[in-house]
């Protein structure tokens, strides 16, 4: 029976949902604004590192709701499980707030050591060596240590010198060298802290949209709109966070980000419990009777899956510190279970179905390539904005991230409604040349941003920030023409005998998808001190050449299926 009372045409429930999706995904923007900028800055991972850990993170997040869904679907329901993982991202994030003492590197010249501190966590980062007579600002380049004045000009230049006792004013680049001091009491905090995000995501990320569906009938009209309005939650839940949370982190101190997301995940799932009423009754248990049944230790057997979830963020924190094993694993897993379902599709059905679950494993292969370049925003673009962009007074770097929702905000309604205007004159394009749009778009993105780092580049090799917006901005149009008709495909081509097999398979590509992205972006690290990069020129020169090869290569792959679209159409066999 559908929901009595309604809100501007609408379920109200749907109001209760928007909220909390809104306020999850204000916490989990907020945090990837902030995640490898912390990484590197705070905690002093090296570039390529703390972009394999972000790839892990990011590829554990896709997979976790896989193993939720199908939690949910067997025993809890839908709100049970979207209320576990809240419970378990309102304590990642206020654990992310522990910053602990973060990594410390040290200088040694001449056989003397000195501490390297770091002021600002903005693009303008000031180095200063620690010496008995206080602090002396450094710069470090390709040619040596150069003690500067505290406008970044060399000593002598008639700027005002800080005290140098004991720091000699040049050090050539073969007359020092570094090492970094881990904070390891605070890093198990860090994985901890992750982990519980990641397991977290996984309870909630696939069900709170399950329940969205389930407060429409199965033939409902306003399904389409419910879940439009829903998709402008999750990205004005973008928006907010990564402007709100990077202001706090950089401007104020990283718990500060961090504790911003924490507080909006507990917006969040204060709304969910509050308004159940409003939800009457969706996403409800299976079987209620089971969940209520006394277990072990005269528990319910709903405790089991509380206790299961702590569990479970123990070893997903043993992977975390093992990133590599990530890296290393999931491509195979992947691989053989891909395997497995085409060898299914192949052996066990037959004309229509068989070469729609075909043209369906043909696009997911495909969405792999595009979420690996669209994805590099949570890591080589946010150092490219760091490291490569010039930064206006009123912007900092975590705050570029909000380019994309940002743009998704004005331009998903727009593209919307152009698909709807073709359809009706019979000239939308098909779901495999939408696809092919997506990849053009995200290799041209890239191909723009080389072309800037080659020819746009000021004296400090630092491109305009335009071209990283506009790079965004391909991007997002690129993420529009395939990211939302990507579920949708996936249950118009599956076999319902198998639709949630494919669904897992989707997530299973794009957290593979966050592996490859991270090999691509670790290919873009350049060496840095304290944080900062210490050869600008070289960096910005990397940033080019591997943007140039990946967009090349986006274009390239979206020309090859735009070729093969007809086949892939004809395949599909009157699905749309």
């Amino acid at each position: 029976m559908a929901p009595r009372k309604t809100f501007l045409g609408h379920p109200r429930g749907l109001v209760i949902l928007f909220l909390t999706e809104m306020w999850e995904r204000f916490s989990y923007y907020g945090m990837r604004a902030l995640l490898v900028l912390y990484l590197t800055q705070h905690f002093l991972f090296g570039p390529a590192e703390a972009q394999g850990i972000y790839a892990a993170y990011a590829a554990l997040v896709y997979l976790m709701p896989v193993v939720g869904g199908l939690l949910a679907d067997k025993y809890l329901g839908s709100r049970k499980a979207v209320i576990i993982g809240a419970v378990l991202l309102v304590a990642g994030h206020f654990t992310m707030a522990f910053e602990g003492n973060g990594g410390r590197e040290f200088l040694t010249v001449g056989g003397t050591e000195y501490a390297i501190e770091v002021e600002g966590r903005d693009t303008d980062r000031q180095l200063y060596a620690v010496t008995d007579g206080g602090r002396v600002p450094i710069s470090i380049s390709p040619e040596g240590v150069n003690v500067v004045d505290i406008g970044g000009q060399p000593a002598g230049s008639g700027g005002q010198i800080a005290t140098a006792a004991g720091f000699p004013l040049t050090v050539a680049a073969d007359g020092y060298t570094t090492r970094i001091q881990r904070d390891l009491s605070a890093e198990p905090v860090l994985f901890l802290a992750l982990s519980l995000i990641i397991v977290g995501v996984g309870f909630l990320k696939a069900n709170i949209s399950t329940v969205v569906g389930h407060l429409y009938d199965e033939n409902d009209p306003r399904r389409d709109g419910g879940f439009t309005i829903f998709y402008v939650g999750i990205n004005l839940g973008a928006v907010l966070a990564t402007l709100l949370c990077s202001w706090l982190g950089i401007a104020y101190g990283w718990a500060y980000g961090f504790g911003l997301a924490g507080i909006g995940m507990l917006l969040g799932l204060l709304t969910f419990i509050l308004g159940q009423s409003w939800l009457e009754g969706r996403g409800a248990p299976p079987r209620p009777e089971l969940l209520a049944r006394r277990s072990f230790l005269g528990l319910p057997f709903e405790a089991i899956f509380w206790i299961g979830g702590l569990i479970a963020v123990l070893p997903v924190w043993l992977l975390m510190q093992r990133h590599a094993l990530i890296e290393a694993s999931l491509p195979i897993l992947a691989g053989v279970i891909f395997a497995a379902v085409v060898g299914y599709t192949l052996i066990k059905l037959e004309g229509a179905e068989r070469t729609r679950m075909l043209v369906a494993q043909v696009l997911i292969f495909f969405s792999v390539l595009f979420w690996a370049l669209f994805e590099q925003a949570g890591s080589s673009l946010t150092l490219f904005a760091d490291q490569s962009t010039a930064m206006p007074s009123w912007l900092n770097v975590g705050q570029t991230q909000f380019f994309n929702p940002g743009i998704i905000v004005v331009l998903g309604p727009v593209m919307a409604a152009l698909w709807v205007w073709m359809a009706k004159r019979r000239i939308e394009p098909s779901t495999p040349v939408k696809f092919s749009f997506g990849l053009a778009f995200v290799g041209a993105g890239f191909l723009l941003l080389s072309w800037a780092a080659a020819t746009q580049a000021g004296v400090d090799f630092r491109v305009p920030l335009l071209f990283l917006f506009l790079t965004y901005l391909l991007h997002t149009i690129g993420e529009l023409c395939l990211s939302p008709v990507g579920l949708s495909m996936i249950t118009k081509l599956s076999v319902d005998r198998v639709v949630g097999l494919m669904m897992g398979v989707w997530f299973l590509s794009s957290s593979v998808a966050h592996i490859v992205a991270g090999q691509i972006a670790k290919a873009t690290a350049t060496d840095t001190v304290a944080g900062v990069v210490t050869n600008p020129a070289l960096a910005l020169e990397t940033y080019g050449s591997i943007f140039g090869t990946i967009g090349w290569i986006g274009v390239g792959t979206g020309v090859v299926l735009l070729v093969l679209s007809p086949v892939l159409k004809k395949g599909m066999a009157g699905v749309h």
